[in-house]
């Protein structure tokens, strides 16, 4: 394999690990926009602490090679519904953000179907 079809699904893993934890400080210290957000949805505080373990997760399980399709699908998941919340109940853009969350979670779906495509090999069920 060359280095460049190893090295773009690391970089991939890494850029949505790192969304996905960076995100957490907001989510588990109660930020007033995490607050906001999952008040808004009906959610606050279980489905924000709920959001946050999941993310943690996702994040761990991109990181380790073995588990990355997992990670992904993890992602997938968290991420659709983020992106599912924004455009029924939130709206694109919160708190004057400029649709910053919005094209975020867009992004990192994107990232996220990608690795999950470049990982499908090792995807089991059993």
């Amino acid at each position: 394999m060359s280095s460049t079809k190893k090295i773009f699904p690391l970089v991939l893993r890494i850029i949505v690990a790192v969304t996905l934890i960076q995100t957490l400080r907001f989510k588990f210290t109660g930020h007033p926009d995490s607050v906001y957000i999952f008040s808004k949805v009906g959610l606050e505080p279980y489905g924000r602490i709920a959001t946050g373990i999941a993310e943690l997760i996702a994040g761990i399980l991109l990181l380790i090679p073995k588990t990355v399709w997992i990670g992904a699908t993890l992602s997938l998941g968290i991420i659709g519904g983020a992106i599912l919340i924004h455009l029924t109940k939130l709206g694109i853009e919160i708190n004057n953000d400029g649709g910053l969350l919005f094209f975020t979670a867009i992004i990192t779906f994107i990232l996220s179907a990608i690795l999950l495509w470049i990982k499908r090999k090792d995807v089991s069920f059993f």
